[in-house]
């Protein structure tokens, strides 16, 4: 084995980080099976071998096999010299170092890391970290740092020193309550151990760590940062700092709610220096010269950028700019206690103020949002769209009232529909894939809310197919995200149908995958179409680094569909199962086919329209589906569908025939318009004969013979995006 030690690649990393974001094991879970349980037996004290180290990269990664360059080069990078010096042999690496980088690297609670950490390197259990258990701490975090883009050349004394100052009483040990009160006092020890910051009003700054294009200097000693060089940013005021200033900062500025009385109901400006981006004062409209030193204002609620000079002519009062249809004012969040002419009084003996009340709850705040405005919750799904996801939670931090802006791997939507429950005329964006969306709109249906919001997407997943109907774009691309809210402020609103669906199998020895899911929002087949994506599915999950951009899933995809052709899996599929639309049986004995697709929306894949695209007589698609009428609850006159024109709000599914995975290439690559339209329908029902693939929404099984029935199930308003702008001959906009 390689002598060579030290950190893996960044290719390498960003191969790890991608199977992560398929695996649902913890760190935890799988060492318990290496400490008593069924791994017991590749231990070697506190070391495991390289055999040992795979069986958890493969326990803990969900995969039969990993890639043998890339288990080596992690094997490689944990064999430091503490190992090598407390071990019998030397290809083994400490499991606790093992165990500590990927739970540094996986969600949950920052308090719960801090005490994992804490007891993997408390290795002789007496509930104190001595000085070389805290040396092994610092190697990790080196680790970790370098792989957040930290400039580590000068990191380890900063983190020596602060090391020293985690423990309070000087006994030169630390203890855990010293440690875990270090974890929510001293800031940048979550950021360098890779833990995400909670969002407090004590005026601490939710750092993150940044390599500036340009030149930048350092709100605190105000010297220059350096063009391409690392520091930290706050993502709630755009404070910035090097990291080895971060502990002497000056508290965030920004207050997320009031806290008083004279506070509640006008929103003042909150101006702080630098962060002067456009380099041009909004007062004066002169240029601000940011390259030579830190000047300027700007405020974090209205984001106006201003000259120090022309501060005094602006007035104290903020509307909070452009974008104030949706910010959620923090003049117009308040403790209920005030509201109700409670004192809180504080003694020695109960120390609970506001701060420490769990402000995610509707109990503890109360909402009174400025009239003619439209607050906006976001929820933002951080593993979507690669790195997207995360960048776009920073943005909207900066852009909004960070108290509006929810991370789903945290605690999922439901705090968020919590606090705006009674907030009038909300509207909600939801950032991430179908399947965000669709989680979002579950949980929605299931809140009972007195006021169901209106749905809105910034389209961060593969396929999209939703936001690409509601006019959002087939994927975010780092556009700007201030333009985006603009167009939210002029979308309509459509009732999108929702589909119930109930799967009956049949009683038979073979075992079936689990339903995915039991409602439809955009599509549901059976046949080739759900072979390919079932194939596409599990060899994504079984090497998720060769589907890392959304060209190479169209190859993988049109690959799939090669083979599926040959193989023909899914050939004269009418004589496995039978049809039933609204109770009548749908006649395929004339037709050969190998798929059939009901759709409610007409985009599936990422963009494919199976329905096809219809020559639109003179009237609108509303009307002339309504023209069909009561007595149309079922069409499958073929001179009546070619005029029909996919509706997701009539109460009707479209039902489409696909003769095969040539076919079915073919309109996923734009060869081929549509597949071969058999009926629209207010319900259908499906009898199966034998195991068949099928998928809901992009989320494929294989389903033993069964009985499925398809019903409407409600309407959830969604936010339609303004429609395209066209251009002329000349390329002006019309």
């Amino acid at each position: 084995m390689a002598k060579e030690r030290g950190l893996i690649s960044p290719s390498d990393f960003a191969q790890l980080q991608k199977y992560m974001e398929y695996s649902t094991r913890k760190v935890s879970d799988v060492l318990k099976l290496f400490e008593d349980g069924e791994m017991a037996e590749y231990l070697q004290g506190d070391a495991i071998g390289y055999e040992g180290f795979q069986q958890f990269l493969k326990i803990y990664l969900e995969v039969d096999n990993v890639p043998s360059p890339l288990s080596l080069a992690l094997f490689q990078s944990f064999q430091t010299s503490y190992c090598l010096e407390k071990t019998v042999k030397e290809d083994v690496v400490c499991l606790s170092d093992v165990s500590c980088y990927f739970s540094l690297l996986e969600g949950g609670r920052p308090e719960d890391k801090l005490e994992f950490t804490f007891k993997l390197y408390d290795t002789d259990r007496n509930g104190i970290l001595d000085s070389s258990e805290v040396d092994k701490i610092i190697i990790q975090m080196m680790r970790v740092a370098e792989y957040l883009d930290w400039e580590v050349s000068e990191l380890r004394p900063i983190l020596q020193e602060m090391m020293k100052e985690i423990d309070y009483d000087g006994s030169g040990s630390v203890s855990l309550a010293e440690w875990l009160r270090a974890g929510a006092t001293t800031v940048p020890l979550l950021v360098l151990l890779g833990l995400e910051m909670t969002l407090k009003d004590n005026g601490q700054h939710m750092w993150r760590p940044k390599r500036f294009p340009r030149p930048v200097y350092c709100n605190l000693c105000e010297s220059s940062i350096g063009l391409g060089k690392q520091g930290l940013s706050c993502n709630l005021c755009k404070y910035v700092v090097h990291d080895q200033c971060a502990m002497k900062a000056q508290p965030c500025e920004v207050s997320t709610y009031a806290k008083s009385r004279k506070d509640i109901g006008v929103q003042s400006h909150v101006w702080v220096r630098g962060g002067c981006e456009s380099g041009r004062c909004d007062r004066c409209q002169k240029k601000i010269r940011i390259y030579h030193s830190l000047v300027g204002l700007h405020c974090v609620w209205c984001h106006l950028e201003i000259h120090d000079d022309c501060l005094p002519a602006m007035g104290h009062e903020c509307d909070c700019g452009l974008l104030r249809d949706h910010i959620l004012r923090p003049s117009s969040i308040y403790p209920s206690v005030l509201a109700s002419g409670q004192e809180r009084k504080i003694s020695k003996t109960n120390q609970k103020t506001v701060d420490d009340l769990n402000l995610s709850t509707s109990e503890a705040l109360r909402i009174d949002p400025v009239s003619n405005t439209h607050p906006l919750l976001v929820f933002v799904n951080p593993k979507s769209g690669g790195k997207q996801g995360e960048r776009v939670l920073w943005k909207f931090q900066y852009l909004l009232n960070p108290r509006q802006v929810f991370n789903l791997l945290k605690d999922g939507p439901e705090p968020g529909l919590r606090f705006f429950r009674d907030v009038p005329d909300y509207r909600v964006l939801v950032c991430g894939g179908d399947g965000t969306v669709g989680w979002i709109l579950e949980t929605i249906d299931k809140a009972n809310l007195p006021f169901v919001p209106p749905v809105a997407v910034l389209p961060l997943g593969t396929g999209n197919d939703l936001a690409r109907c509601l006019r959002w774009g087939g994927g975010y691309e780092g556009q700007n995200l201030g333009k985006i809210l603009k167009d939210l402020e002029t979308s309509k609103v459509v009732h999108m149908d929702r589909w119930s669906v109930e799967v009956i199998p049949q009683q038979t020895e073979e075992k079936s995958d689990p339903v995915p899911f039991q409602i439809i929002n955009n599509y549901f087949s059976i046949g080739v179409d759900a072979s390919i994506a079932h194939r596409f599915h599990i060899m994504r999950e079984k090497y998720p680094e060769k589907f890392n951009s959304r060209m190479k899933n169209k190859l993988w995809y049109f690959e799939f569909a090669t083979s599926e052709s040959i193989f023909s899996t899914c050939k004269k599929l009418e004589e496995s199962l039978t049809v039933e639309i609204c109770g009548k049986p749908l006649d395929l004995s004339n037709l050969s086919l190998e798929g059939i697709a009901v759709l409610n929306i007409p985009s599936t894949h990422g963009g494919s329209n199976l329905w096809g695209d219809t020559k639109r007589p003179h009237s609108d698609i509303h009307g002339i589906n309504q023209a069909l009428g009561a007595t149309a609850k079922v069409i499958t006159d073929p001179d009546i569908l070619k005029t029909c024109v996919p509706d997701l709000s009539d109460k009707r599914l479209e039902v489409v025939g696909l003769e095969g995975a040539i076919e079915m290439g073919q309109i996923y690559t734009k060869l081929k318009n549509a597949g071969h339209r058999l009926a629209k329908c207010s319900e259908i029902t499906f009898h199966t004969t034998k195991t068949l693939p099928m998928q809901i929404d992009g989320e494929p099984w294989m389903q033993t013979p069964c009985t499925i029935k398809i019903t409407h199930r409600n309407q959830m308003p969604m936010l339609v995006g303004p429609p395209p702008r066209s251009c002329n001959f000349f390329g002006f906009l019309c």
